[in-house]
């Protein structure tokens, strides 16, 4: 069980380990991206981002801050995405990345762990198609 409880996903984040979900899949301008939020820590703050990069559709990536953004504000520092807010406290972290990135309290995993939700939902759409035909 890869998937973090409450208290272990507030444990991490005052151990200084960031946290992240995998938010999946959308178009925009018709090409296919993928999102997720990352709680990064540090100097006693919580910094809470969201990610948009192309999909490669590929199952063997896991590196997702490696793939190219298609969000502009990410462009000049590739890898950090989109800040969406920075707190002092870890839980006010967690409840406002669920509030303005769409983010479930089941669903955080710990930093770098992102990669392999990306690698199940990309085998899970190959496994649909293979269903489907």
């Amino acid at each position: 069980m890869r998937h973090l409880t409450r208290q272990f996903a507030v444990g991490a984040l005052r151990r200084g380990n960031g946290i992240e979900q995998f938010l999946g899949g959308a178009q925009i301008d018709g090409e296919p991206v993928i999102r997720w939020v990352e709680i990064s820590p540090g100097d006693g703050r919580y910094r809470i981002s969201v990610h948009t990069v192309q999909d490669p559709d590929d199952g063997q990536v896991g590196d997702l801050p490696n793939l190219m953004s298609v969000d502009p504000v990410d462009e000049e520092y590739a890898g950090e995405g989109r800040e969406l807010g920075v707190t002092e406290d870890e839980v006010e972290a967690m409840s406002l990345a669920e509030r303005l990135a769409g983010a479930r309290p089941d669903r955080w995993v710990n930093h770098a762990v992102v990669g392999e939700e990306y690698r199940d939902y990309v085998r899970s759409r190959r496994e649909d198609v293979r269903t489907a035909t």
